[in-house]
């Protein structure tokens, strides 16, 4: 699986840089890291929608440290 978290400026200030220490922390602790390639992405084009996040070729927007662990269960592990 491969997750491109948006690094632009927009979603740099929504908080781009928490989404992907969060996410580094989840898939560590679902040990993951042989089945998830993570990378940063520049604009993915939903400025609007808060943090976008790129699974494969699927983007979720407005992606929140207060939503991530809903996300990550709901997009990320269902796959596995």
């Amino acid at each position: 699986m491969n997750i491109y978290i948006c690094v632009g400026s927009s979603c740099h200030l929504k908080g781009s840089y928490d989404i992907i220490e969060l996410m580094k922390k989840a898939i560590s602790e679902h040990h993951l890291e042989d089945k998830i390639i993570l990378s940063a992405s520049f604009c993915l084009g939903r400025c609007t929608d808060g943090v976008s996040v790129k699974i494969n070729s699927d983007i979720v927007c407005g992606v929140s440290k207060d939503n991530f662990t809903e996300f990550f269960n709901s997009n990320i592990l269902t796959k596995f």
